[in-house]
């Protein structure tokens, strides 16, 4: 491991925003012991909490932390080295709506209890086109979902996969979940002004080569039985390439 990491990783433990729970001392105790009182521990206030999965470095939770200082953000990877450039942010920013979380998404059960969540969101992940099982959108991951979201949480998907995009859309189609919004196009559409004004390193580099992010919207009853639709989805070819090249360009 690079010494840049190690220290990163070091520095880490001292951030009072970073929240690291050995898996061994989970396995024993059961459950962390902020499961259930993020608000009260943590956050020290009522406020909604808000998840971004899968952070890398942050910039959702953080930049929804800027933009609503009302709300509480948790930015939730299992790499604390793409972690550390958000919890730094924070750090220094005083922000004290955001915090992180370094563990696996399987994991949510364990950190947080029914109902305690009121939002997800899923920013430009893996669209995992030959494993439906890891894919962030997938009926798998929706039954952990619900286990710790409130009744009438919403999750939100940001994504530049027209595949991604179209196994969503019909996941949310063939289980009659209540769909929310959706656009193939979002800073074409209208729902640009009712999305939060942040774009990721990421998103802009895939805007700059005329990729356009894809945004989708839906609830998950408690209780609705969750079975994956049967349909054949064109793959995306441009992710055969280096992020640096498209396919045609």
């Amino acid at each position: 491991m690079g010494k840049n990491k190690l220290k990163k990783f070091a520095e880490m433990e001292t951030l009072p925003c970073v929240h690291q729970y050995p898996f061994a001392d989970l396995k024993a105790a059961g459950a962390c012991p902020l499961r259930g009182r993020w608000n009260d521990d943590v956050f020290h206030n009522p406020a909604p909490i808000t998840l971004e999965l899968g952070c890398g470095k942050g910039e959702y939770a953080v930049g929804m932390g800027r933009t609503y200082p009302h709300r509480n953000f948790i930015g939730i990877d299992i790499k604390g080295a793409r972690m550390w450039t958000g919890a730094r942010q924070v750090s220094d920013e005083g922000l004290s709506n955001v915090a992180f979380l370094r563990t696996s998404i399987h994991l949510l059960p364990h950190f947080f209890a029914p109902a305690e969540v009121s939002e997800i969101w899923i920013t430009f992940p893996d669209p995992q086109m030959k494993k439906v099982n890891k894919r962030l959108t997938g009926t798998h991951f929706l039954e952990i979902y619900r286990q710790v979201l409130a009744p009438g949480g919403i999750i939100h998907l940001k994504t530049d996969s027209p595949f991604l995009y179209t196994y969503t859309t019909a996941m949310i189609a063939h289980n009659s979940l209540p769909l929310i919004a959706a656009t193939d196009d979002l800073y074409h559409s209208p729902l640009a002004d009712r999305v939060p004004p942040i774009t990721t390193y990421y998103e802009q580099q895939w805007l700059s080569r005329g990729i356009p992010s894809k945004y989708i919207a839906w609830q998950l009853p408690p209780d609705a039985p969750l079975s994956e639709p049967k349909i054949d989805i064109e793959p995306d070819t441009y992710r055969s390439f280096g992020r640096g090249t498209l396919q045609g360009s």
